[in-house]
């Protein structure tokens, strides 16, 4: 265990090889084009850098995928695709570690603004983090929930997800027996997706997660940060109010993961998401070892 609060995973996939293992994800969803906000995932990044350490990504994906390091030369060019690209893919990963501890996507869509595409309404823009719960332990929660809201800050968001989660590169299209039992025992450990969600979250929010960031749309549908704090009992629950109309819900001093085996159901993200319920996400496109029924109940995991 690394603490008393989420369980100590690392395993490695057979056909693969890849580690999984917990972590913490920091996710943001934009319903805007990428060119209109380049400056501002250029910012956010730059915040991350700085936060991890300077030279801590080591690593970078070419556009067919292939893994290279990330030197000076590689860095120019990552910065020029975020800046010049319409709809740029940036995938960088932590070169001291394995399984990695630090990594950074970026999926900008191509289709929000197309009326020719169906579910074009439904695109967004994705940027994702990733720390290591033993960056956690050290920085302590108060410190990664203040970089939360600095990576936040420069982004047009709709909404975000900041919390406990299996990490793996090839997590979701190599599902596994592992990975299916220990989502469904600690509800509060994600299966994110940046490719899934970019293609049809829209404005809708992925679920409870420690930090779950509450975007204009969904704040002014909920009757505004009053309205939404005074339904939220919880101990331990707070409701920030954020510029642009927008707001962070704070479940607890430190993330949790729960544990259905021991009884840990984890009653103040299964509040908040009866309070989301009209506007959360469903829809994964996990379909590999998880049978729809199952996945079905994954998905309302804090519902049912």
């Amino acid at each position: 265990m690394v603490n008393e609060r989420y369980p100590h995973i690392r395993f490695q996939l057979e056909r693969s090889g890849t580690w999984i293992h917990e972590g913490l994800r920091l996710d943001f969803y934009m319903r805007r084009l990428h060119t209109q906000m380049a400056q501002a995932v250029m910012r956010s990044l730059d915040i991350y850098v700085e936060a991890v350490r300077p030279g801590r990504l080591g690593l970078y994906a070419d556009d067919e995928g292939d893994w290279w390091e990330l030197d000076e030369e590689a860095w120019a060019l990552t910065r020029r695709n975020l800046l010049e690209r319409q709809w740029p893919r940036v995938l960088l990963a932590d070169a001291d570690h394995n399984p990695d501890w630090f990594a950074v996507e970026y999926l900008g869509s191509r289709r929000i603004d197309d009326p020719e595409w169906r579910g074009s309404d439904q695109e967004a823009c994705v940027l994702s983090f990733w720390l290591s719960t033993e960056y956690l332990e050290e920085q302590g929660p108060a410190r990664v929930r203040e970089l939360a809201l600095r990576l936040a800050e420069p982004l047009p968001w709709c909404s975000g997800n900041v919390g406990l989660a299996l990490q793996g590169a090839t997590i979701l299209s190599e599902a596994t027996k592992e990975v299916y039992e220990r989502c469904m025992r600690y509800p509060g450990l994600d299966i994110p997706s940046v490719r899934d969600y970019s293609r049809n979250i829209g404005t809708r929010i992925r679920g409870p997660s420690w930090l779950t960031f509450v975007g204009p749309q969904v704040l002014s549908e909920l009757g505004g940060v009053e309205a939404l704090r005074a339904r939220l009992q919880s101990p331990g629950t707070t409701v920030e109010a954020l510029e642009g109309g927008r707001a962070v819900v704070t479940l607890g001093e430190w993330p949790e993961a729960g544990d259905y085996e021991k009884g840990l159901l984890l009653p103040a993200y299964r509040e908040l998401a009866r309070v989301l319920e009209p506007w959360l996400y469903e829809g994964h496109q996990l379909q590999h070892d998880f049978p729809p029924d199952e996945l079905r109940r994954w998905e309302r995991r804090f519902l049912e």
